[in-house]
C-alpha cells in the first residue's frame, strides 16, 4: 500500500524549483497558481532569499503550488491522477494532499492557500506569539509541561519531536523551567500557528471556502486534526478550516498509515521532513523524498511495486474506529453514567469556566466505545486523544 504526502510550512529552501521548471509545462502551472494564490511562485520559487520564502503568506502557497506540480509531473496530466492508494499532508500541506485525492481542484487550492497564508499572517502580527520545537524527552511528560504553561502543542509529530506555541511570555516560562531529558529549539516563524491565537484566520478561510465544491476523496485521505481517514469531501473542507487553529497531529496520521499497512510513502517536493519523522516511525516502510526530478524515475518504480489498487482507489482499507481528541486544553469531565458501550455522549472538557464538548463524528448513530485513554477529573491537552470509538450499529 502506498500513501503520498505532502510537507508543510518549513520545508522550503531557497531555489528548491528550479530544476522543477525546466520540465514542460511545470512554469505555465506555476504562473497560473501565481495569478491565483496573489504571489510571484515562480521568482519565490527560484532566486528569492530565505527570509523572504520565510514569509508566511509565501512560504504557504509556495509549498502547495510545489506539491502540486510534481504530482502533476508524476501522473503525466492531473495531480488528482497519482496513482496512489492514500494522501496526506503535514499543515498546509493538506490542501495539496486535497488535490492528489480528487476532493479539491487544484485551482480552488491555489485561492485557498493564498487566503490562508495572508489570513495566518495578519494573524500572527497581532500579537507577538512564537513556537518552541521540543525535541526528545517523554512526551506525556512534554505536553504536560506545555500545558502547565498555558502553550499548545501545535504539532505532535512523532519521533520525539512536539512544537509547544503561544506568547513569548508564557514561551520564556517554558524554557526556563524545560521537560526532563528534553533539548528546546525556538522556531524562527511569525507567530504561534495552529493555536487559539489563529482564530481570525480560521474565519477568513471559512469566507473563501464557502463557495467551494469538495468532492468525496477518491483515495484514503488523512486528516492532521487526528490522523483519521475522512470519507466525505465537506468534512474534509470542515478540517481544513478547523485546522488553522487547531494542533497538527502527524504523529496519530503515521500511526493511522501503520494501521492500514502502507508499505511506502513518497514525499513532494520540497521533500525530506516528513520521510525523516517515517523513518523512526515507520520502521520497514520504503520511503522517497522527491527533491529533484531526477528521483521521478524511482517514484515510479515505488509506485509499481507498492500500489494495492492499481486500477481503482477507494477505501477498502479504512479504519472502522476513529480517535477523537481534547478541543482545548483544561479538564476532562466525563457524562453522567459513562458507560463502554454505545452512547452519544464522550463527556466534555472544562478550562477557565468554559466547557467544550467532547462528541464524535456521527451524527444519526451514538459512538461504540473501544478504549478510553483517559479517566474523568484528568487534566489533558489541546489535541490528546480520549478515546477511541466505532460508529454503533444500532440507531440513536
Amino acid at each position: 500500500m502506498l500513501i503520498i504526502t505532502a510537507p508543510g510550512q518549513g520545508a522550503q529552501t531557497p531555489g528548491f524549483l528550479a530544476p522543477w521548471l525546466e520540465l514542460p509545462g511545470v512554469a505555465e502551472r506555476l504562473g497560473a497558481a501565481s495569478e491565483l494564490a496573489g504571489c510571484d511562485l515562480v521568482r519565490f520559487g527560484t532566486t528569492a532569499s530565505a527570509d523572504e520564502i520565510k514569509d508566511t503568506a509565501v512560504a504557504q502557497p509556495l509549498l502547495v503550488a510545489a506539491a502540486i506540480a510534481a504530482a502533476s509531473v508524476l501522473s503525466g496530466g492531473d495531480p488528482g491522477d497519482v496513482p496512489a492508494d492514500a494522501a496526506a499532508g503535514h499543515s498546509v500541506g493538506e490542501l495539496a494532499a486535497g488535490v492528489i485525492a480528487g476532493v479539491l481542484a487544484a485551482d480552488d487550492a491555489m485561492r485557498l492557500v493564498g487566503v490562508r497564508g495572508r489570513a495566518m499572517a495578519a494573524a500572527a502580527a497581532a500579537e507577538p506569539t512564537g513556537m518552541t520545537a521540543v525535541l526528545g524527552g517523554d512526551q506525556d511528560t512534554t505536553l504536560a509541561a506545555i500545558a502547565r504553561c498555558g502553550l499548545t502543542a501545535a504539532n505532535v509529530n512523532g519521533a520525539g519531536q512536539i512544537v509547544a506555541a503561544g506568547t513569548l511570555a508564557e514561551l520564556e516560562a517554558f524554557a526556563a523551567d524545560p521537560p526532563a531529558g528534553a533539548r528546546l529549539r525556538p522556531l524562527q516563524v511569525a507567530g504561534a500557528f495552529h493555536t487559539r491565537h489563529m482564530a481570525p484566520a480560521v474565519a477568513a478561510l471559512r469566507d473563501a471556502a464557502a463557495d467551494v465544491t469538495a468532492a468525496d476523496p477518491a483515495m484514503t485521505l488523512l486528516s492532521n486534526a487526528d490522523g483519521a481517514a475522512v470519507t466525505t469531501g465537506k468534512e474534509w473542507l470542515e478540517r481544513i478550516v478547523a485546522q488553522v487553529a487547531a494542533p497538527v497531529r502527524w504523529d496519530l496520521c503515521m500511526q493511522t498509515m501503520a494501521d492500514l499497512g502502507v508499505t511506502a510513502l513518497i514525499e513532494l517536493p520540497p521533500a525530506g521532513t516528513l520521510t525523516g519523522l517515517a523513518r523512526r516511525a515507520l520502521p520497514g516502510v520504503a520511503q522517497l523524498a522527491i527533491k529533484t526530478p531526477e528521483q521521478l524515475g524511482a517514484a515510479r518504480d515505488l509506485i509499481s511495486e507498492h500500489l494495492a489498487e492499481p486500477d481503482a482507489h477507494g477505501h477498502g482499507h479504512l479504519p472502522e474506529w476513529r480517535l477523537i481528541v481534547a478541543p482545548a486544553s483544561g479538564t476532562f469531565r466525563s457524562p453522567p453514567g459513562r458507560a463502554d458501550g454505545a452512547t452519544a455522549e464522550l463527556g466534555a472538557v472544562v478550562s477557565r469556566g468554559a466547557e467544550r464538548a467532547v462528541a464524535a463524528p456521527w451524527t444519526l448513530r451514538p459512538a461504540e466505545i473501544i478504549e478510553w485513554l483517559v479517566e474523568d477529573g484528568d487534566p489533558v491537552s489541546e489535541g490528546q486523544p480520549l478515546v477511541r470509538v466505532q460508529q454503533s450499529k444500532e440507531g440513536a
